[in-house]
């Protein structure tokens, strides 16, 4: 990973707060989702940053996995699994997500974990530990033959942290916020999970493009956009060669 990349689109501020532990905001498309999503590197997860993901954002808090990780490591697409059961558990085919209004993909969610360590598995620590241990343990440095032993080891599932795979060949077929948020990462040089959370209205909405923008300007927070990163990640791949 090239922790000095830096993109000639303007992008090099959201990178650096990246860098610093800090949450950006990721509005992804207008012929998409329109959502907004507060977004954090996983390697810097804190009880508080959750708090403010749950009071200021409020949407479902889950956290990234790069393709070829969960390939390696055989964390399974949630879809996969429920298709595989379909003969078991019949209503599972029959509710396969084929009909995504904004997608031609299936849904990116894979399997929900807790650590061992937690006790319900949903207060803000509890998630915190999770997501931290979680991280630390796909990207170690040891064979995936350890990791998987450690993964069984560590945490249990379901669990109360929802986990996103990214699709193949990133941001070249699926534009969705797991993508986005996760190519953020590659390009800021830190561990390549994001944790993120849609931003709604106090009505329940989705927080619209303008009201999300108001809320970057006020607390000081990067607001980039799907373009923007696509932009940007088709120089920071020219740049690094990398295959993700």
């Amino acid at each position: 990973m090239n922790r000095y990349f830096i993109p000639k689109n303007g992008l090099n501020g959201a990178l650096e707060d990246i860098r610093a532990g800090k949450i950006v905001l990721v509005y992804d498309f207008d012929e998409r989702e329109r959502e907004t999503d507060m977004t954090i590197a996983s390697e810097f997860i804190t009880p508080d940053t959750l708090r403010r993901m749950r009071s200021d954002a409020g949407g479902l808090i889950c956290t990234t996995t790069p393709n070829r990780i969960a390939k390696e490591l055989g964390l399974p697409f949630l879809a996969d699994v429920f298709w595989n059961n379909r003969d078991s558990y019949p209503l599972l085919g029959l509710m396969a997500p084929n009909d995504i209004p904004y997608d031609n993909t299936k849904s990116s969610f894979g399997i929900t974990i807790n650590h061992r360590k937690t006790y319900t598995g949903i207060t803000d620590s509890d998630r915190a530990l999770t997501i931290k241990e979680y991280v630390n343990t796909i990207f170690s440095d040891e064979p995936a033959e350890h990791r998987i032993k450690e993964l069984g080891g560590q945490f249990r599932a379901p669990g109360h942290v929802h986990l996103l795979n990214t699709t193949a060949k990133l941001l070249r077929t699926r534009h969705g916020h797991t993508e986005l948020c996760t190519a953020l990462m590659y390009m800021a040089g830190v561990k390549p999970s994001a944790t993120i959370c849609e931003m709604l209205e106090d009505s329940g909405a989705s927080n619209s493009k303008e009201r999300a923008m108001g809320y970057s300007k006020k607390n000081g927070m990067p607001f980039v956009t799907g373009g923007e990163i696509m932009e940007a990640w088709g120089q920071f791949l020219e740049e690094t060669g990398m295959d993700v």
